[in-house]
Parts: C-alpha cells; sequence; structure tokens
C-alpha cells in the first residue's frame, strides 16, 4: 500500500485527502516507479478545481503530474525516450498523471533517465515548467545580441524562460518583486520591479529596443507594457488567454494555443544535462511532505512563492 492524495470533491485545497492505495504490476509499455520528489504546479489545483468541468463520475480524482524517482517495476517492453528500462533506473517522469502519491504506475514513453549530478527535487520539478520554458522562448527565435524581456522572472517558468534565454546569448530583462532582484543579477538578468511605472522601468533597461517579450503571468499590465515595446507577434504568453484578441502568441493547453507538444516532449534532453552541470538553476522555493500537499496548495494560492514548490514522500 502506498499513500496517494485524491480530490474527493471539486473547489479549493480543502477537498485533497490522502488515501491508502495498491499499485498494481505493470502492464506492456508501462514501470512503476517509486517517488522520491513530486513536482508541484497551479495546473494541479486547476484540474480538480473545476476550471475544467466538474463531472463527480472522475471522483475522487488523482492529483498531480510530474515526479522523479526509482523503477521499481517493469512490464513488457517498457522502452523510454532514451531507450530500454530496468528496475533500480533513476528517472523523471512527465507527464505523470496522479503523480501524488507514493509510488506511481505510469506509461515508458513518459520515463527519462535522471542525471546523477541532479537533486531529486529540481529533477522531479524541472520538465514541466522547463518545457513550457523552451516552448516560450523558442517562439521567438534567434535572441542573440538582442534584449528579451521576461514577465514574472523569478516564477518557476520565468526564471528558466531568462536562463535559457541569457544562454542564447540575449540581453534579458526580467520583471520581478524587489526581493528577487538580487537573485536574477546573479543568473544574468536585469531585474525591474513590476507595478505602476513598468513602461518607464522596461524602456530604462531596455534603451536600443525589445525585440520580443515572454509572458508567464498572464496580466493586464504585463501585455499592455509588451504590446508597448513590441509587436503582438513577438509576444509568447503562456498565461494570457484573456488576451488572444491582441494577437500574442499563446501557448500550452489553452483555446486557440500553440500545444507544442514534439517540442516539449524533446525538451528533457536540453534541460535535464544543462540542470546537472550547473547551467541552469530552478529554484526550490519549500518541499512539502506528500501528506501536507494542502498546505503546499494553499501555499501557491498566495502567489509569488519565488520558485518551485516539491512534495517528499
Amino acid at each position: 500500500m502506498v499513500v496517494r492524495i485524491v480530490a474527493t470533491a471539486f473547489g479549493g485545497p480543502e477537498v485533497l485527502s490522502a488515501v491508502d492505495a495498491e499499485v498494481a504490476p505493470p502492464g506492456p509499455g508501462r514501470v512503476v516507479v517509486e517517488a522520491r520528489a513530486i513536482g508541484v504546479n497551479p495546473i494541479d489545483h486547476k484540474l480538480y478545481s473545476g476550471a475544467f468541468g466538474s463531472d463527480p463520475a472522475k471522483l475522487p480524482l488523482p492529483v498531480g503530474n510530474e515526479l522523479a524517482g526509482v523503477v521499481t517495476a517493469v512490464g513488457e517492453g517498457a522502452t523510454g525516450a532514451a531507450g530500454p528500462i530496468s528496475v533500480g533506473d533513476e528517472v523523471v517522469v512527465h507527464p505523470a498523471p496522479g503523480a501524488y502519491a507514493g509510488e506511481v504506475d505510469v506509461p515508458a514513453s513518459a520515463v527519462v533517465p535522471k542525471p546523477a549530478g541532479l537533486s531529486w527535487e529540481s529533477a522531479s520539478g524541472l520538465l514541466l515548467a522547463g518545457g513550457t520554458a523552451v516552448h516560450l522562448l523558442s517562439l521567438l527565435g534567434d535572441v542573440e545580441d538582442r534584449t528579451v524581456l521576461v514577465h514574472g522572472a523569478s516564477g518557476a517558468v520565468g526564471v528558466l524562460a531568462a536562463q535559457l534565454a541569457v544562454a542564447a546569448g540575449a540581453r534579458v530583462v526580467g520583471t520581478a518583486g524587489e526581493s528577487r532582484h538580487e537573485r536574477l543579477r546573479g543568473l544574468g538578468v536585469v531585474p525591474v520591479s513590476y507595478g505602476d511605472g513598468l513602461l518607464e522601468r522596461v524602456r530604462a533597461a531596455a534603451p536600443d529596443g525589445v525585440a520580443g517579450a515572454i509572458d508567464t503571468v498572464g496580466t493586464d499590465e504585463a501585455i499592455d507594457v509588451s504590446l508597448a515595446v513590441v509587436a503582438p507577434d513577438r509576444i509568447t504568453s503562456a498565461a494570457a488567454f484573456h488576451r488572444a484578441a491582441d494577437g500574442i502568441r499563446l501557448v500550452g493547453g489553452g483555446p486557440g494555443a500553440d500545444p507544442g507538444t514534439e517540442l516539449r516532449a524533446a525538451a528533457w534532453q536540453r534541460l535535464l544535462p544543462a540542470a546537472a552541470a550547473g547551467r541552469l538553476e530552478l529554484p526550490i522555493a519549500r518541499t512539502f511532505p506528500l501528506a501536507e500537499a494542502a498546505a503546499a496548495h494553499r501555499f501557491l494560492a498566495e502567489g509569488h512563492p519565488g520558485g518551485k514548490l516539491v512534495l517528499l514522500p
């Protein structure tokens, strides 16, 4: 028996409960992974909030979608993106529906090797946010020797997008709260505070203009400021779906967005080695015991966690 977190109703974090569950032997093309760390993402709450439907037949609803752990059982023909999978392999899994559990049964196609030099915590939270960051940046094309504006540069997606842009040769201006500025400077980002006067601060930080903007927060402020300094088709967003009429380029699973399925699926080959080598940093804001998943979601709902939240079984 393992602990699994499920939503017993649709609503806020209060509907999350820890239950005992059995994990059956894996079928063909599937593997069982014992979780060592589990990534927490805003989409996890949205799926049980009722934002995407509230069919009671789906309850109790398993929660979560990414983790890092050790393979404990392998089904026939279990081959991942990097080749055959064996018991004892240290792996990263995404997508991993129902990842909030001590052990999960997942498709082998979602399993990739965890580099030895990468912590469980970082590995567990890198692929969803990192895949989004890679997708957002890729739509801007070549950014070498150009200025890129990143909104929400201290968040999980934003901080990865900012680092990837710096690595691609861009000069990056990133919006963030004052308390995050020193960390961003250490990553090669020019920080500016959001709020009243943001446009003037961005223009002062980018006197030669902005070549593209990446939005990870979805606020009207972020989009309005971006539109003031760059053309709509040079703005990519994973959050501002309500501004689709402005002609910005939306990514993800929302209406009218580019899903970037193949690009995201291959992003691990870029993200994991860079993180293991210390060239890409995913700040871990806080960890919580798996049984305290509801507390993690309440903390996330407060906004601006300053990095990734991780559950530890």
